[in-house]
């Protein structure tokens, strides 16, 4: 079992901090309940102590600075984290590149992943598409409304990282969440 160190409970302090003020699209839920899910589930798979607080920042520097809140984090609790957390970035420009080039070259920087980053991915994109199954449960199917990839191309992306995960046998476990929330999902909106 992972001890709560005191390191970790400082990552989780400065999550908190970075992320105060932003909210999760659609359902206005503190963005900090997404990054504990994420940690939560990769300590519930097996991850070690940086893994967890990699769980905790994985959106940081992408949304909350860029490459200083990540020289940030390097120097807070070290390069294991902060390679993880740029990993799990799909971009540091602002404005971002377009939608499905920043999709598709995420997709292609996970076929030659660092297994404890492919653990985080996976956990993170479990929780955001079980977020967006309750968004649709709740509100139909403008929850795609939000999303750059709309309904086709969120669909899509989610499917292509099942498919990338199931190629990792340490994470095969998470593909196939990720699967069965893809069949709730589909169900649902066939409904």
């Amino acid at each position: 079992m992972l001890p709560i160190s005191a390191r970790y409970r400082d990552a989780l302090d400065y999550a908190a901090r970075l992320h105060a003020e932003q909210r999760r699209k659609g359902s206005g839920t503190p963005y900090l309940a997404h990054l504990l899910s994420v940690s939560a589930l990769a300590m519930e798979w097996g991850a070690d102590e940086d893994q967890a607080i990699a769980g905790l920042l994985h959106d940081a520097a992408e949304d909350q600075g860029g490459l200083p809140i990540l020289e940030d984090i390097r120097q807070r609790f070290g390069d294991r984290v902060a390679a993880m957390v740029h990993d799990l970035s799909d971009t540091f420009d602002d404005p971002k590149p377009p939608w499905k080039q920043r999709k598709q070259a995420y997709l292609e920087h996970l076929q030659s992943a660092d297994p404890a980053v492919l653990l985080v991915s996976a956990c993170d994109k479990l929780h955001n598409l079980r977020s967006i199954l309750y968004d649709l449960i709740a509100g139909g199917p403008a929850v795609f409304e939000r999303f750059r990839g709309g309904r086709d191309g969120t669909l899509w992306y989610y499917d292509s990282l099942a498919r990338e995960f199931h190629k990792h046998e340490h994470v095969q476990h998470c593909a196939a969440a990720i699967d069965r929330v893809l069949r709730d999902i589909r169900a649902e909106l066939a409904e």
